[in-house]
């Protein structure tokens, strides 16, 4: 059971934003098997796999550049959603990880602001970009919908080029790690001490007035 004491305190959020394949997912699982507490995943994986309709998939996923995709209009009120979920786990004293790949300024700012008043660690999941096809290429996926892999015509295809571009911007981070140079236990560590030791998280509040 947990304490009714710390069920009034605001579980601690972290997001984990990077392109598909940066490693957020092997950083959600150490997390939840490492870190004090119960540690939810309220990831895009989770929520295009577990919760969207498969008509509708891939939702939330939908890649950089698919503005004219059918399905566009409605990936404002998934995010919608899924943060208001987050806020609601977070308002009864559970620790949520979240892994996404924000890649539309206008939404991420909406996002942060249905998170106002919560303790939010935003962290940069860096990876460059040979490394995350050499991922895609060793054919190591992780949702249902089809990953690009490169060809002898086209070693890094044109949308893995767009989630390199568009994931990181504006770039406002508490935190950021890279993947390419740190192992997911060294990733987690990292975000571990900065809970524990950094000054109050910023990011969030930044991009809420965005």
């Amino acid at each position: 059971m947990i304490p009714i004491t710390d069920v009034m305190k605001p579980g601690q959020i972290v997001i984990l934003n990077g392109a598909p394949r940066s490693g957020k997912s092997s950083i959600v699982k150490v997390i939840q098997d490492t870190f004090a507490g119960p540690w939810m995943n309220l990831g895009v994986d989770v929520f295009v796999r577990e919760v969207t309709p498969k008509r509708y998939r891939p939702g939330m996923g939908l890649r950089p550049g698919g503005e004219g995709h059918e399905l566009a209009p409605l990936v404002p009120a998934l995010y919608a959603a899924l943060y208001d979920s987050i806020a609601a786990h977070s308002r009864v004293g559970l620790n949520v990880v979240v892994d996404v790949g924000h890649h539309d300024a206008k939404i991420l700012a909406d996002c942060a602001r249905r998170l106002s008043g919560l303790p939010v660690l935003f962290v940069g999941v860096r990876c460059p970009i040979e490394v995350v096809m050499e991922r895609r290429n060793a054919g190591q996926v992780g949702r249902e919908d089809e990953y690009a892999i490169g060809s002898e015509t086209e070693p890094i295809p044109r949308p893995v080029e767009l989630w390199q571009q568009a994931v990181h911007i504006p770039g406002i981070y508490d935190l950021e790690v890279d993947t390419s140079r740190q192992s997911p236990e060294e990733c987690a560590a990292v975000i571990r001490r900065r809970l524990d030791d950094g000054s109050p998280p910023s990011a969030f509040r930044r991009l809420a007035k965005t």
